[in-house]
């Protein structure tokens, strides 16, 4: 629950810019204990204070972009926020161990974007289009 007692202590705690800039993009202003970063830039904060934050929402991300939307958090952050994983990535040995170094770098899902994937054809019509052919009259 938002309250002027909790907003005031997040001004303190991230200062004026910080505490600006969440109200502008999520609507809230949070602090927490810096997790990690990932690749895209997002970092990752957790507030365990039960007298300050929901449960189940004492974990959240901070998005580098501002046009930003979920496919942009890895799955590793991703089982991390949603309590799937205790520990964050940089932390937890599973998830380290898990990831092979041949392991391609996550991409953001790029719908709706000019690097989404286009198909396109390769074989031949079945039929051609109708294309009337001019000629120039002759006499007048």
């Amino acid at each position: 629950m938002v309250s002027l007692q909790r907003t005031i202590r997040s001004f303190r705690r991230v200062g004026f810019r910080e505490w600006w800039r969440q109200l502008q993009y999520i609507g809230d202003a949070k602090s927490g204990q810096f997790m990690g970063k990932d690749q895209f830039g997002n970092r990752y904060f957790e507030n365990l204070n039960p007298e300050e934050e929901v449960p189940g929402r004492d974990r959240w991300v901070d998005f580098a972009q501002h046009d930003y939307n979920a496919s942009q958090v890895p799955p590793e952050w991703h089982a991390w926020l949603s309590h799937i994983r205790k520990d964050p990535p940089p932390e937890d040995r599973v998830m380290q161990n898990l990831s092979p170094p041949w392991k391609a770098p996550w991409v953001e899902n790029l719908t709706g974007t000019r690097g989404a994937f286009k198909t396109y054809n390769t074989t031949k019509a079945k039929y051609e289009a109708w294309e009337p052919k001019v000629t120039t009259r002759g006499g007048l």
